[in-house]
């Protein structure tokens, strides 16, 4: 019987120079080469064998991102999943060799497995903002490097030299940012998003476009899981009679990088109610940054209320109490 009620899945392992296809329930593979004659081939394959719904592959520094686009165009949906899930799902099932071969066939054994032929439908303006937000990190990080640097003495050609830098990278930040407001502002359901992220105190522009980028599951998953997905879920670590501290683990970490730095200002000077809350949780006992996760949690659980209810934030339901 085929995995997901006869759902057919093809597993893609893309590489540089080619890519490696399996259909698992059908023990097929076949290699293409990373070309239009070898996209036009691999097309035809999975038409062939009714794969129109189901084609994953791994997100691979980019090199998924034509061959996905080619797949789409010829109305096969194709699903990205993230590579270190596969690996951990590849050694929990004692599959500890690797090459493109048998990655192809585990991308596709995780895919029936854990239901990923049937994650997130494909948007492309999500997409395209994704790469502008990342393209904003990347120069963020770049600034902080040169800004450090700046901190120790250098000759003067090396200070100067920064010093262009740093100008040309803070020209280029609000064109990325100017970019990044613009396609929230076209796109409906990213401006409906934003308006209701935006109305949190504390939360601003930056939050809002991290969120819509990296968390599409907000308001369409339980408050469970997407408090899991940004990785601010505690987990058990009891072990018999021994009972562990429980730790988060996982999640989206530039994601919830970005707002760990939000709760920390929301929570220690611009959301009354999360002031509140932060402070109830020090008082007893817990540490800054126990208590900082537990603030990340309650207010991503919100938001997640809140898109899924189209509902803006309001001052008297989230009161100081």
């Amino acid at each position: 019987m085929m995995a997901q009620n006869d759902l057919v899945v093809a597993g893609i392992d893309v590489s540089k120079d080619k890519v490696d296809a399996c259909i698992r329930s059908l023990s097929l593979r076949r290699t293409f080469p990373a070309s239009a004659q070898g996209r036009r081939q691999l097309i035809a394959w999975l038409r062939k064998h009714k794969v129109g719904k189901a084609a994953v592959m791994e997100a691979s520094g980019g090199y998924e991102r034509d061959w996905a686009k080619a797949l789409r165009e010829a109305d096969i949906e194709v699903r990205i999943v993230d590579p270190k899930r596969v690996r951990s799902f590849a050694r929990s099932a004692g599959r500890l060799a690797k090459n493109d071969v048998i990655d192809a066939e585990m991308i596709a054994w995780f895919a029936e497995t854990f239901g990923e032929a049937r994650g997130q439908v494909y948007d492309a303006a999500r997409e395209k903002l994704v790469q502008i937000v990342h393209a904003r990190q990347g120069l963020l990080d770049l600034q902080t490097s040169l800004q450090n640097r700046g901190e120790h003495a250098a000759p003067e050609p090396v200070q100067k030299m920064q010093a262009r830098l740093l100008r040309q990278i803070a020209l280029e930040l609000a064109g990325l940012e100017a970019a990044i407001a613009a396609l929230i502002k076209a796109t409906a359901h990213f401006a409906e998003r934003a308006e209701i992220i935006e109305s949190v105190p504390g939360l601003a522009e930056t939050t809002a476009a991290g969120l819509i980028a990296a968390m599409p599951e907000l308001g369409q998953v339980s408050n469970k899981a997407i408090s899991a997905l940004l990785g601010v879920a505690p987990y058990d670590d009891d072990s018999g009679k021994r009972r562990g501290e429980r730790q988060i683990k996982g999640g989206r970490r530039r994601v919830r990088n970005l707002f760990y730095m939000a709760c920390l200002g929301a929570a220690t000077r611009h959301n009354p109610m999360l002031k509140a809350f932060y402070q109830r949780l020090l008082a007893k006992g817990k540490e800054k940054k126990v208590a900082l996760v537990a603030c990340m949690r309650k207010l991503i659980v919100i938001l997640n209320t809140l898109i899924a209810r189209g509902e803006k934030w309001d001052a008297s339901r989230y009161a100081v109490s």
